[in-house]
Order: structure tokens, then C-alpha cells, then sequence
């Protein structure tokens, strides 16, 4: 494969303004990241007094030192709490990625005790369900430490209630797909979040401190008139002795994840069968570059091989049709080691450009290469022109070729990524395996001014039609429209709708895909022992 040759200059006045911006940008997020860690770690002093470890610290024991952790949907929730950015707390109330556990890559979902009692917190349901469904594709054994308040009774919403029923259809799932869930119970576990424990294959319980009740002393009172204490009714040693709920009993919460380490150490999780790393050349140019490629304004035109010179190994890319639908950038590089196709943006997609994606779409579903879609594009392009070459039509055999291609496919924002082009570029609703976003990416059905102006046209012949036209009437309704549209274009308010898998820094690009197509790869050579149903309790 050919080098890619580079034109950026890094000491340019363009490529330094990009630059800062991008850092504005990520000192954004990473202010929200901490923000969710600093408001959990306020409850210490009441964690050490019981004798518990935090959610994160317990995430930290957990895990192998020195191994990959991918955090996933960090901003999950953001101003969906509280609408003022400056006071929400995301996360959803929950800490989740995937890391290893005694050599075992498993996806591991973390009650956070430390704010609201380990409550829900918006999109905390969507980020759990998210969490299982990439297990499930991933094959990826499913951890839990669960310490949880359950559902936030003052926030009660019915269809919340009713949604919630997905995460214990999924673990039923998980575990009759051969995919094994362990849980601790560090603490409480009621009402309908017992069923987290109670559908778990092997359930680690801590004495003194797990409660695990479908109703607790003051409901059950409420609707019976019975009076029994929370160790009678869903105490460790009870549920290790009596129900037969819990299988292991912990002292502590150190104790108890050591008794994890140990099950997962045991089980032999098909180690023989994962593929061995790949040896690789690093790229020819420096990371550090990604900062400053992609331009602080999304109308302006980027060359995408730019951020390919700096993913691929050695910087070689292999460009599939480059002078047909030039504008679509397609081909062939690898990462890690691992090979990949890929399908970016130099523009708007035309139907040329469709076309040749179908086509590499189905050919590397042909050879089994995972496909990797870098989303730089205000959408398809529009005109009488277009529309009789055919716009419709290989835009729809795009679609159909990205809903149902046969390999893995991992989906990053680099850019802009409107309308259409946000479907046949696997976005979000075509179910990519996994999806994040740079701190840059705009995501939207047009730009606020395109929409702006389409309304004030209509508006405007309305106008005509009654004889009279309000200029100042127009002007305030396209300003309205763009600051609609620009309240909801950026990464803050799509990642917090779970609309990616999260915001990266675009340094981190390549590690971070290197270990996605990583878990891509081990998934398809897994071999796991499917059952008719999940694990069942004696």
C-alpha cells in the first residue's frame, strides 16, 4: 500500500485555531467527566465509615492493573437532571465500560452508591440496556456491582417502569446466549432491581451490608401490616443460607471481588480460542495532529486521507474508486494489525459516491473486513441534476447495504454528519457496533440556516398570499429556528441522549479503535454454549 503523503502544516494559523478549539472542546468534556466522579467521591466519609469502598474504587479493585478500560457514555444524562450544564451530574447514575477481569475482557456495569443512594438518574436505563446490547453482540461476559436505591419514586414516570423490563429480557438473554453475568450485591438491591441479582448466573453477597427485598420493612408494612428487619428479609447470610438467592459469601466489598477475580479466573472463557495481538507499524505522523485537522467551522472542506495518515498502521491506505464519487472516500488500511475498510467524507454525498460505498459495503462483507464510517457530510447533495442521476436510489441501496451487512461496523463523528448522510453513513439508528464522537461532531437534520430559511420561504409565500409581508416577523423566526437547531447540534446534548457510545479525545483514536476491532475479532472466533434459557436458582 502506498504512504499517504501529508499537507498539513501543524505551525499554520488555520491548523492552530483548529487546535485550540478542539482543546476548548475537551476541556468540556472532561470538566463533565470529573464532575460525575467528584460528586460520587463527596460520600467517602460515609463509605469508610461502613467499611465500603466507593463505586469507582470498587471498579479499580476490580479490575487487571495495567489493562485497557473503555469507559462508555460518560456524558449520559448531561442537563437532563437539571437543565443548567453548570449544576447536572451525568452519567445516568451508573459507571460502565469494558476492561478485564483475571485476563477476561468483560463488559462491567457499576451501581453509583455515591450519588442519590445509587438511584437512577435520567438516561441511566438507556445507558444499562446499551451496556447489555453490546455484550450480546460482543460476547462479552456481563459484571455487575450492584448497590442501588432502584427507581427515583419522586421522578416516577410509567413509562420508565414499564421500559425497565428490557434489562431483565436482556439478561435472560445474555445467559441462555452462553454469556455468563456475576454480580456482587454490595448493598440494596429492592424492589424491581432485585431482579438484577436474582437473574445473575453466580451472585456474590457482602455480610451486614446486602439488601436484597422485593419490599422492604416500610412497604411491607404499608401493604400488609407485617413488621420484619431488612436482614430478615434479604440479608446476606439469609439469602447464602435460606432463599438460596446468593451463592458466595463476602466479609467485605475487597473480599467480594476477589471472590469475582477467582470465579472469572476459573472459568477457562474461551482463552485458547482469542486471537493473538497483531504486529504493527505505527503511523508516520503524530497524533497529536488530530487536534488541529478538523476546521471549527463544519462548512468548510477537509481532505478525510489526512485523518486516515494518522490512524492507519504505517500511514499505508489502499484507496478503493478513486476518481468515481470522488467526494466518498473509500478503501482499505490496517489498524493494530487488524483490517479494516473504511468509508469517509470529502463533501456530500452524490450518487456516485452511494453507489461506490454499496459496493465497498458488500465487498468487505464478502471478505469479512469490519467496516470503520469517519462522518464528515451535510448530507446528500440536492438539484435537479442529483435527482435524475438517481439521489434516491443508491442512497436507499446504501441504506440497505449498511442495515444489513454481515460484518462489524464502528462509527466515529469526526465532523459533520446531517441528514441522510447521517443514516447511509451507519449513524446511530443503523445500529453501528459501537459509536463515539469527537468533541467537534455536529450532528443534525440540516443546518440551523438551511432550516431557518426553508421555513421563512413557506412563511413568506403565506405572507404574499394575504397581501401583506412582515419582514421583522421572518427575521425573528429564522433566528429562533438557528438557535433551536444549535441547542441541540453538539456533542453535549447528543451524548447525553446516548446518541454515541461517547466522546473521545481524537488522540486517543487509535488505541481506541485498535481495541474496539479488538472485541470485534475475538467475538466472531468465540465459540460460547448457548442454552434454552438463562441459568435458573434452586
Amino acid at each position: 500500500m502506498a504512504i499517504i503523503e501529508s499537507n498539513v502544516s501543524p505551525s499554520s494559523q488555520a491548523f492552530q485555531a483548529n487546535r485550540d478549539e478542539m482543546l476548548r472542546l475537551l476541556g468540556r468534556v472532561r470538566e463533565y467527566e470529573h464532575r460525575s466522579s467528584t460528586t460520587s467521591g463527596k460520600s467517602k466519609a460515609k463509605f469508610d465509615e461502613r467499611g465500603q469502598l466507593l463505586p469507582r474504587e470498587r471498579l479499580a479493585v476490580l479490575l487487571d492493573r495495567g489493562t485497557p478500560y473503555l469507559e462508555l457514555s460518560a456524558l449520559a444524562g448531561l442537563g437532563l437532571d437539571k437543565p443548567d450544564l453548570a449544576d447536572s451530574v451525568p452519567g445516568g447514575g451508573i459507571i460502565g465500560g469494558i476492561g478485564f477481569v483475571s485476563g477476561v475482557r468483560c463488559m462491567i456495569m457499576v451501581t453509583d452508591s455515591g450519588i442519590g443512594a445509587g438511584a437512577l438518574q435520567p438516561m441511566g436505563l438507556n445507558k444499562v440496556l446499551r451496556m447489555q446490547e453490546i455484550a450480546l453482540e460482543n460476547k462479552l461476559p456481563y459484571l455487575q456491582l450492584v448497590e442501588s436505591a432502584g427507581a427515583n419514586l419522586m421522578a416516577y414516570r410509567v413509562e420508565e417502569f414499564v421500559a425497565g423490563g428490557n434489562q431483565f429480557r436482556n439478561m435472560s438473554r445474555l445467559s441462555a446466549a452462553g454469556l455468563p453475568i456475576v454480580t456482587v450485591t454490595h448493598g440494596s438491591s429492592t424492589a424491581g432491581g432485585a431482579y438484577r441479582t436474582g437473574l445473575s448466573d453466580y451472585t456474590v453477597m457482602v455480610r451486614g451490608r446486602t439488601r436484597a427485598f422485593l419490599a422492604g420493612p416500610p412497604l411491607l408494612k404499608a401493604a400488609t401490616g407485617e413488621i420484619a428487619t431488612e436482614e430478615e428479609l434479604g440479608g446476606a447470610v439469609m439469602h447464602t443460607s435460606v432463599s438460596g438467592l446468593g451463592d458466595y459469601l463476602a466479609e467485605d466489598d475487597r473480599d467480594a471481588i476477589r471472590i469475582v477475580r477467582e470465579l472469572m479466573a476459573n472459568m477457562d472463557w474461551n482463552r485458547g480460542e482469542v486471537p493473538q495481538p497483531r504486529t504493527f507499524e505505527p503511523p508516520c505522523y503524530d497524533g497529536e495532529e488530530f487536534l488541529g485537522l478538523m476546521p471549527t467551522d463544519h462548512r468548510r472542506p477537509v481532505d478525510m486521507r489526512e485523518i486516515i495518515a494518522r490512524l492507519a498502521d504505517g500511514s499505508r491506505f489502499l484507496e478503493f474508486g478513486a476518481n468515481y464519487g470522488p467526494a466518498t472516500v473509500t478503501g482499505h488500511f490496517t489498524l493494530h494489525g487488524h483490517p479494516v475498510g473504511v468509508i469517509t467524507n470529502n463533501g456530500p454525498l452524490d450518487p456516485n459516491g452511494a453507489a461506490k460505498a454499496t459496493h465497498f459495503i458488500q465487498a468487505c462483507c464478502q471478505s469479512g473486513t469490519p467496516l470503520l464510517y469517519m462522518h464528515n457530510t451535510t448530507g446528500f447533495l440536492v438539484g435537479r441534476e442529483y435527482e435524475q442521476a438517481g439521489s434516491i436510489k443508491h442512497g436507499a441501496k446504501m441504506l440497505q447495504a449498511v442495515a444489513n451487512a454481515s460484518v462489524p461496523q464502528v462509527t466515529l463523528y469526526c465532523g459533520a454528519s446531517f441528514g441522510a448522510g447521517n443514516y447511509a453513513m451507519c449513524g446511530r439508528g443503523l445500529h453501528p457496533r459501537f459509536c463515539f464522537s469527537w468533541p467537534n461532531a455536529k450532528t443534525a437534520v440540516m443546518g440551523g440556516e438551511q432550516a431557518a430559511k426553508t421555513m421563512s420561504i413557506v412563511a413568506e409565500a403565506g405572507m404574499r398570499r394575504k397581501g401583506e409581508v412582515d419582514r421583522d416577523k421572518l427575521d425573528a423566526m429564522e433566528r429562533r429556528i438557528i438557535e433551536h437547531y444549535a441547542s441541540q447540534l453538539d456533542v453535549f446534548t447528543t451524548s447525553a441522549h446516548l446518541l454515541d457510545d461517547g466522546v473521545i479525545d481524537p488522540r486517543d483514536t487509535r488505541a481506541l479503535l485498535g481495541e474496539v476491532f479488538a472485541i470485534c475479532r475475538e467475538a466472531s472466533s468465540r465459540q460460547t454454549h448457548p442454552i434454552q434459557f438463562g441459568v435458573g436458582r434452586p
